[in-house]
């Protein structure tokens, strides 16, 4: 296997976290999405992902699979020990619905696309670009603080689908300073996170193309 990733962007750290829990080895290529108007848009990497987007995950085969859901439920259907969805469906839906909050709410709001198009076509201030990170950030937080459990990770003693999208989300709040102090359940699943030596070795710090 082959993952284009970039050390920072939270949905291939999400991927990353996936592999090193399942224990699967996978060759990394880089792909610097700021480096010369951003590597993502060169021609040669559109045609492996035509959205110019990582992460993308190429097979032994050849298939290259584009989209970190996508590419994280391939990853569980394939390799499904330990397994990332619990078994019991309440609960599973559960661990999806967190994921979901951060991949489909909070993420894409602070994605580079969407912040260069506020800053060029609105032209908002980099102060007024923090203050829309804030908010986005802050109001999801606070939807999956109230979602998750008390103890260990998200849904339990075990790491899970919830906790490969909420570790990468807690390091891009703390990459936009967004205050944390008011979701003390998310700050122990990433102080749980932060000892566990698969999140270690995902973690963006310790990414070859960390800068």
């Amino acid at each position: 296997m082959k993952l284009y990733t970039y050390w920072r962007s939270t949905s291939p750290y999400r991927v990353r976290i996936a592999l090193a829990l399942k224990a699967i080895e996978a060759e990394q290529t880089f792909v610097h999405l700021v480096r010369n108007g951003g590597e993502q848009n060169a021609a040669e990497y559109r045609v492996i992902n035509p959205q110019g987007r990582v992460p993308s995950l190429v097979l032994d085969d050849g298939t290259v699979l584009t989209q970190s859901p996508a590419i994280l439920e391939f990853l569980e259907e394939a390799f499904p020990t330990p397994a990332l969805l619990p078994s019991d469906p309440v609960l599973r839906a559960k661990v999806r619905a967190v994921a979901a909050i951060i991949g489909c709410d909070i993420h894409p709001l602070h994605n580079i696309g969407p912040l260069n198009h506020l800053r060029r076509s609105f032209g908002l201030s980099e102060p007024e670009i923090s203050d829309w990170i804030a908010k986005w950030i802050g109001q999801g937080l606070a939807a999956v603080e109230a979602l998750i459990g008390d103890s260990g990770y998200c849904f339990g003693p075990n790491p899970s689908l919830a906790d490969v999208y909420l570790v990468p989300q807690i390091y891009a709040a703390r990459r936009f300073k967004v205050p944390l102090e008011a979701y003390p359940r998310v700050a122990r699943v990433d102080w749980h996170a932060s000892e566990h030596p698969a999140f270690q070795r995902a973690h963006p710090a310790n990414q070859a193309d960390a800068e």
